[in-house]
């Protein structure tokens, strides 16, 4: 008679019901396993639409469409194609921020990899993020979600540093275990449910950490979607949580904030628990 499986080499309970909480453990285990062996301590997570192009490659979209015969389709399709060079701006803008952040937190001296830029891996703004930090020479982070359309990693994120999780939850973990600071570019949904996500853990002190919001894009973009004044007017918000979010509009401007906070915060001094446990920021239990 032929011997059962090991339980842990077994594929069928792996991947069933009842190895669930199995797969849970090991979207935490085995991410923080490659931090450390990266030296990585804490990051800077970039938000924002994968809908949003390179200036060449919307301008290439656009050109394509001027060219072509007219239908009743297109009118909307140009339309369209013209605001996503209007929009490819901010695909410059967070390389660039990326870049300037990543060159300056090479130069900190520590023993490990400070405020390391991280996204959701995926293209627009995700791509635009790690591409300038890789521009710069430093590690970059992809914290990637298998949907039932694919989204690739892109091409830019660290080796080692890719990651491909099957629950949202624990990617949202992630972004937030690890952060010092999120910039929130022009997004839909997905960008919104995260800033909140991580607005609801500061509003409530849920994280064991000074953290930052930036909101980037505001006076062409979230000046229009987000107003916290009637919250704060009906009380469904106290007063100091509308100042839980900064707001810029240049690479100049959200590197200036960037800057004042994670040294006022995160540098000068460094945290006792920071001291304590190396490599990986702790919420609170």
């Amino acid at each position: 008679m032929e011997s059962p499986p090991l339980a842990y080499r077994d594929q069928e309970f792996l991947e069933g019901e009842d190895g669930r909480p199995l797969r849970i453990l090991a979207e935490y285990l085995e991410p923080m396993r490659r931090f450390k062996a990266a030296n990585v301590q804490d990051t800077v997570v970039f938000f924002g639409s994968a809908r949003v192009h390179s200036p060449a490659q919307a301008r290439e979209t656009l050109e394509r469409l001027e060219q072509a015969q007219p239908s009743s389709a297109s009118s909307l399709h140009l339309e369209r194609s013209r605001k996503a060079v209007e929009w490819s701006r901010y695909y410059s803008d967070a390389r660039t921020l990326a870049r300037t952040l990543t060159a300056w937190a090479t130069t900190l001296d520590s023993p490990h990899h400070r405020f390391v830029v991280a996204s959701g891996g995926g293209p627009g703004i995700m791509e635009a993020a790690n591409r300038g930090a890789a521009e710069a020479g430093g590690k970059t982070i992809g914290l990637n979600i298998r949907l039932p359309f694919e989204q690739a990693p892109n091409p830019f994120i660290s080796d080692g540093l890719s990651f491909q999780f099957h629950y949202f939850f624990m990617r949202k973990f992630w972004f937030a275990y690890l952060a010092k600071a999120l910039v929130v570019f022009p997004g839909g949904f997905g960008t919104l449910d995260e800033m909140f996500e991580i607005l609801t853990l500061m509003q409530t002190d849920k994280l064991a950490k000074q953290i930052q919001i930036i909101l980037y894009g505001s006076a062409d973009y979230w000046d229009a979607i987000l107003n916290f004044e009637p919250m704060v007017e009906w009380g469904a918000i106290g007063a100091e949580d509308a100042g839980l979010v900064q707001r810029a509009d240049t690479p100049d401007e959200a590197f200036a904030l960037l800057k004042t906070h994670l040294t006022t915060h995160h540098l000068l001094p460094q945290t006792a628990q920071e001291m304590r446990a190396p490599g990986i920021a702790r919420t609170r239990s």
